[in-house]
């Protein structure tokens, strides 16, 4: 009896499709998203590591490199926007391991017996990743500025910045739902984010231009989506830089394939308990 109410219950949400009541859903799952973040701070300040040693280290063995063209600007600043899109797609494509965790302490199947939205259920997580993606922002600018790298300092190009890097957090945040949903053990999942992370960042625009890429990683790189979050960044950071694509064709490109991630990982949500 208690089944049958809550299916029509959830029948009836569907049918009456609520924004109100799935901005308040969503922004009450992202807030539960960021009160754990806050508990463990640990893992924010270990992923600074890594643009620390790519911009100090790489960044500054591969300025040396006059084969890589970057036109009036230095590699450093080339490179920087790419090291920022790498920092939110390594911190996002994990985080869906986070919720095989809570598959098996039994929060999952809390959730899908509420009755909210499938869809506020897997935006609010993207709305949690956003904010990781933003203190990855503030680290890399943080390191820039103390290396005297030429970036744009200006409001209206880093409010555009941290913009980008939530939607990018959001993209590989759900994709990492996604395969979450499909492998369900984290062994699995550990295997596949692995594989996954170093040739998404490698065929993109992230540390040399797509010009330099053979015919075969180009096709690659553009379907890529760490390729139009680059190219946003590198337009909107450096001073006197500019999109490849044009700004708009990279929202629209970036906004596209959020929104069909989000239409499949609310699909696949609720076979994660199956």
């Amino acid at each position: 009896m208690t089944s049958g109410k809550h299916e029509a219950r959830s029948a009836g949400s569907a049918d009456s499709f609520s924004l109100v009541d799935f901005a308040r859903q969503s922004i009450a799952i992202g807030e539960s998203e960021l009160k754990k973040l806050l508990r463990d701070p640990t893992e924010l300040f270990s992923r600074a590591v890594q643009p620390i040693l790519w911009l100090v280290i790489f960044g500054q063995v591969f300025s040396r490199v006059r084969g890589i063209p970057t036109g009036n600007i230095s590699y450093l600043a080339f490179m920087c926007p790419g090291i920022l899109a790498q920092s939110v797609l390594f911190s996002a494509i994990f985080y869906g391991i986070a919720v095989i965790w809570e598959r098996d302490l039994g929060i999952v199947h809390k959730l899908l017996v509420s009755p909210a939205y499938r869809g506020a259920l897997v935006f609010g997580k993207a709305i949690s990743a956003g904010f990781r993606g933003l203190i990855q922002a503030l680290i890399i600018y943080v390191i820039a500025f103390l290396m005297r790298i030429e970036i744009s300092l200006s409001p209206h190009t880093i409010l555009g910045v941290l913009l980008a890097v939530m939607l990018g957090s959001a993209i590989f945040s759900t994709f990492s739902l996604i395969i979450a949903c499909i492998v369900k053990t984290r062994e699995r999942f550990m295997g596949i984010g692995q594989v996954l992370t170093m040739p998404l960042f490698f065929a993109s625009n992230a540390i040399y231009p797509l010009e330099l890429m053979p015919k075969w990683l180009l096709i690659f790189a553009r379907i890529n989506p760490l390729t139009y979050l680059v190219d946003i960044l590198r337009g909107l950071m450096i001073q006197g830089g500019h999109s490849a694509y044009g700004f708009m064709f990279d929202v629209v490109i970036l906004g596209s394939i959020y929104a069909f991630l989000v239409v499949i990982a609310s699909k696949l949500y609720p076979t994660l308990i199956q």
